[in-house]
């Protein structure tokens, strides 16, 4: 990488694959909790996410980019806790809701993170048109993890206790 547009477009592809791993771990959790609504809006975050990887690749193409991801290691962490302390951990009921609520914000606040810095890139570069699409796709994180927050705060947690 030379330019700040190759960073910006290896961003985007390691964007991809965030949202691919994100994707699959998602669908277990929401097959898991027993909670109705709560798997309700995790199927709905998963629609978020395919239409957020569907924008990455225009996105990438309009840049110039290979249309190919690059291995995200650190979602592919953050899918590795999940499947720890939630898919995997032997929890029932409002205990297994609240540690499925915790391990799909610490993967919206990545997905966060990694929108928020490709944003900041399109506008360096100019690419304002780029940098509307990604803070869209941020606007929706940003209303899945309050969302959560506030399942959490609201009944999960408490019913955990």
């Amino acid at each position: 990488m030379a330019t700040l547009k190759d960073l910006y477009i290896e961003e985007l592809q390691d964007l991809w694959s965030a949202n691919d791993q994100m994707e699959k771990v998602v669908a277990k959790m929401a097959d898991k909790t027993e909670d109705r609504s709560l798997a309700d809006r995790l199927r709905k975050s998963q629609d978020g996410i395919r239409q957020h990887a569907e924008a990455l690749k225009g996105l990438i193409e309009e840049a110039g980019g290979a249309m190919k991801k690059e291995h995200c290691k650190g979602m592919e962490g953050l899918v590795a806790e999940a499947k720890k302390h939630a898919l995997e951990a032997d929890l029932k009921g409002p205990v297994l809701d609240a540690a499925i609520l915790a391990q799909y914000q610490r993967l919206c606040h990545y997905g966060i993170a990694g929108f928020g810095t490709a944003k900041a890139y399109a506008e360096a570069l100019g690419q304002e048109q780029a940098a509307n699409r990604l803070d869209r796709a941020l606007d929706r994180i940003y209303e899945s993890d309050d969302y959560a927050t506030e399942l959490a705060e609201r009944s999960k947690n408490a019913k955990a206790a």
